[in-house]
């Protein structure tokens, strides 16, 4: 019956895929078609066991599986572990800037699906927690995607959401202008937390769409661990590598 419907949908309302133009006929995959949407794979071979940052070799961890990337031997980050199923590229990457920039919000569910791809990987958590936005940000975007797939992950798995805690106090400029030493610069003290005591011994699951040197989710851990915050655990839909 669910086919029956997305075939008349499709005649009634015709859409195309946004990538090959070809009728994207199911009404649970907005904007694109079957065959382009499983084009994404994910990140295959491994990976950092702190930060999930892939390695260039599929040895890299073969005689010693808690083997760090270099990035986290030197500075080793604030949260105790970040997944990240897929890369920034391709169809996902249309996705995620249909989703973002255009307000596609029929997309969060279908890319909730892809981030739950790993849900295997998460440790124990207890509360789920959204990278928030700037008010000003906010304001002008209308809506923050992080909290859009957050709410979603949080309902998938049984476990609350919280979107209060974790604030935003400082607007910064946007982190894709910037390199790596300009990213951990302009997110530093722009984060504040409410209520700090009703987070102490909590297991986090801190959800954003895109990771890419990750200064802004360590930045937010940074922030949560003070509170007494027992783990934090970073969940992203996809990386620039």
């Amino acid at each position: 019956m669910p086919d029956l419907l997305d075939r008349i949908l499709q005649w009634v309302f015709p859409t195309d895929c946004t990538a090959c133009g070809r009728p994207a006929a199911e009404r649970r995959l907005p904007f694109f078609c079957r065959g382009c949407w499983e084009t994404i794979r994910p990140i295959e071979g491994p990976v950092c066991p702190r930060c999930g940052r892939p390695f260039d070799s599929p040895l890299a961890l073969l005689s010693s599986p808690g083997h760090l990337c270099g990035p986290c031997r030197k500075k080793p980050p604030t949260f105790d572990l970040a997944l990240t199923p897929y890369r920034y590229e391709g169809i996902l990457e249309q996705a995620i800037h249909l989703f973002k920039y255009r307000r596609r919000d029929a997309l969060a569910t279908p890319l909730t699906d892809l981030m739950l791809a790993w849900a295997d990987k998460l440790p124990s958590i207890s509360l789920v927690m959204p990278v928030p936005l700037h008010p000003s940000r906010l304001r002008s975007r209308e809506f923050n995607q992080a909290l859009l797939l957050a709410d979603r992950i949080a309902d998938r798995l049984g476990l609350p959401l919280s979107f209060e805690h974790l604030v935003r106090v400082r607007a910064t400029r946007p982190q894709t202008e910037l390199d790596r030493k300009e990213r951990a610069r302009n997110v530093r003290r722009a984060f504040a937390v409410r209520e700090p005591a009703g987070l102490a011994g909590q297991r986090v699951l801190l959800v954003d769409d895109v990771l890419t040197t990750g200064a802004t989710v360590n930045e937010c851990a940074r922030v949560l661990r003070r509170t007494g915050v027992e783990s934090v655990t970073v969940l992203t839909l996809a990386r620039r590598v």
